[in-house]
C-alpha cells in the first residue's frame, strides 16, 4: 500500500535518527577526548553542548560537540585557546586528522565517519545568575557568548509543551536534514533555535504544514539575526558570512517554493506530487511512495 504523505514524514523522521551503534561508539570516544585534555590543562567541566546529545541529531551528519570549561585565565587571543586544544588532542591521537574549524577542534576519527568538535570555553560574570555563559571563539577571529545549557534547555521547554508534543526537535531536524542534504551553509544551531521559536506556543505540530510555514517564514526574514530567547548571550546568526548568507538565500528561496507545492498537493489529494516535490526538497532522500 502507497504511503500517505504523514506516513511518509514519520518514515523519514525515524531514518534520520542517529543509530544506537554511532552513539555507543561516540561514548566510547568521549573518555579518550577528556583525558586528553586534562592530561594538558586544567578544567572545571565537560558538557556536551550538540544536536547529537539533545535529540536533534540527524543520521550520518551530526558531530559530537564538546564544550571544555578551562580554569585559567582566558588568552586576549582566542586562536591561543584553540591551540592549547589542538596541541593535546594531535599528542593524544597522532594518526587521527585533528584539525581547527572554528569554533572549535574538530578530531575525526574512523576516517571522518565521527566527528568530535571540542570548543575552549571560559566562565564569566554575564548574564542571568541561573545561567553559565562562557566566551568562546568566534566565528572568524575573537570571542563570543554561549550559553549551551540555557538554549538546549528552551528548546527541550518548547518540545515538551503540551500541544507541540516533540514537534520542535522534530522540526528542528527535519530543518537540518534539508541544510545536509542540500549543502546549505547555514548555522545548525540557528536553525534549531528558530525552530523551537517558531513552534513556541503553536498548535498541534504538523510536519507537512509547519515544515513548509517555518522555511517560508525564514525567507520572509531573510535569515535575519535572532534574539536570544533566554537573554543570555548575543544575538544568533544564521551564517558566518555574507557570501554563505548570499547562498543559504537562494538555497532557501528554491526550498521554500518546492515545500509550498508540496503543501498544495497534499492539500488536493495529489500525493504523488506531494512526494516528488518532498523529494527535491531533501535532495532525493525523502522515502518513496
Amino acid at each position: 500500500m502507497a504511503l500517505s504523505v504523514a506516513q511518509g514524514f514519520s518514515t523519514f523522521l525515524d531514518g534520520l535518527v542517529p543509530l544506537p551503534s554511532q552513539r555507543t561508539a561516540a561514548a566510547r570516544h568521549r573518555a579518550s577526548v577528556e583525558k586528553s585534555i586534562r592530561n594538558a590543562l586544567p578544567v572545571t567541566l565537560f558538557r556536551e553542548t550538540g544536536s547529537f546529545a539533545h535529540g536533534t541529531g540527524v543520521r550520518n551528519h551530526t558531530d559530537v560537540d564538546l564544550l571544555v570549561s578551562i580554569s585559567r585565565a582566558r588568552p586576549e587571543s582566542s586562536d591561543t585557546a584553540l591551540s592549547w586544544v589542538r596541541t593535546a588532542l594531535r599528542e593524544s591521537f597522532p594518526n587521527t586528522i585533528v584539525r581547527t574549524s572554528r569554533p572549535a577542534v574538530v578530531v575525526e576519527f574512523d576516517h571522518g565517519n565521527e566527528t568530535w568538535e571540542v570548543i575552549p570555553g571560559f566562565i564569566t560574570s554575564r548574564g542571568p545568575k541561573d545561567i553559565s555563559v562562557y566566551d568562546i571563539p568566534g566565528p572568524s577571529t575573537g570571542w563570543i557568548d554561549s550559553a549551551p545549557t540555557a538554549h538546549l534547555d528552551y528548546v527541550s521547554e518548547v518540545n515538551a509543551e503540551p500541544k507541540i508534543s516533540g514537534g520542535a526537535k522534530k522540526l528542528a531536524r527535519l530543518a537540518k536534514a534539508w541544510k545536509y542534504y542540500n549543502d546549505v551553509p547555514i548555522s545548525s544551531f540557528y536553525l534549531e533555535m528558530r525552530a523551537a521559536k517558531y513552534l513556541s506556543g503553536d498548535s498541534l505540530f504538523d510536519p507537512m504544514v509547519d515544515m513548509c510555514l517555518y522555511l517560508e517564514s525564514l525567507e520572509e526574514i531573510s535569515l535575519a539575526s535572532m534574539n536570544d530567547p533566554k537573554r543570555a548571550s548575543g544575538r544568533f546568526d544564521a551564517c558566518s558570512t555574507a557570501p554563505k548568507i548570499e547562498e543559504t538565500l537562494s538555497k532557501l528561496s528554491t526550498a521554500a517554493t518546492r515545500v509550498r507545492k508540496a503543501l498544495d498537493a497534499s492539500n488536493r489529494g495529489d500525493a504523488e506530487s506531494a512526494f516528488h516535490y518532498l523529494g527535491l526538497l531533501f535532495g532525493g532522500n525523502f522515502p518513496a511512495r
